[in-house]
């Protein structure tokens, strides 16, 4: 029974993590604009994220704007987003593995080697894509970080932790836990 109860809250935790992993690469809340100084009047808040930028006018107006070019991208961009894409894709393949090893636990008695190596996979693969999804937020979050406090950069290219940070580290921590507890059994 407590078996049966750690794989269903693994299975939450990896699907939560999996939708978690999915809007940190959507969101365009990387960095976000901060404001220092004395004005603390703000008309303009600058958003950006690995697929665009934005600009929220009052938090009436928001025009956002792809990227041009593929190919004018600095190079950490072009590995944030490849590393974001794999790690989408990891985790819905590791959610319906773990999905199909909770489905046939109780069913095959018969080959319970078979599903405990199959449940071993899933959380294998849980723990990979926590990997994948902390290297490029944990990076941009260092590299903001660094920036802030940096006096040689200007005071309007300063950015602050962005909501899409935020919520990669929810994930990955979810998909930690998740990959645990599949790796326990």
């Amino acid at each position: 029974m407590a078996c049966c109860v750690l794989q269903i809250t693994g299975l939450i935790f990896g699907g939560v993590g999996m939708v978690g992993t999915l809007a940190a690469t959507a969101m365009p809340q990387w960095r976000v604009s901060a404001y220092i100084g004395g004005n603390i009047v703000v008309f303009e808040s600058i958003w950006e994220g690995l697929w665009m930028d934005c600009i929220s006018q009052l938090g009436i107006r928001l025009q956002c704007k792809f990227y041009d070019s593929v190919l004018a991208l600095p190079p950490p961009l072009e590995a944030f987003r490849a590393l974001m894409c794999f790690a989408v894709v990891l985790s819905i393949i590791s959610f319906l593995m773990a999905i199909v090893g909770v489905k046939y636990t109780h069913r095959a008695k018969e080959d319970p080697q078979g599903i405990s190596i199959f449940i071993l996979a899933a959380g294998v693969a849980f723990l990979l894509t926590a990997i994948l999804v902390l290297i490029p937020v944990s990076w941009t979050g260092g590299s903001i970080i660094r920036d802030f406090y940096d006096p040689k950069v200007p005071t309007s290219l300063k950015r602050e932790l962005g909501a899409a940070l935020y919520v990669g580290w929810v994930s990955a921590a979810l998909l930690i836990a998740a990959g645990a507890m599949y790796c326990s059994f």
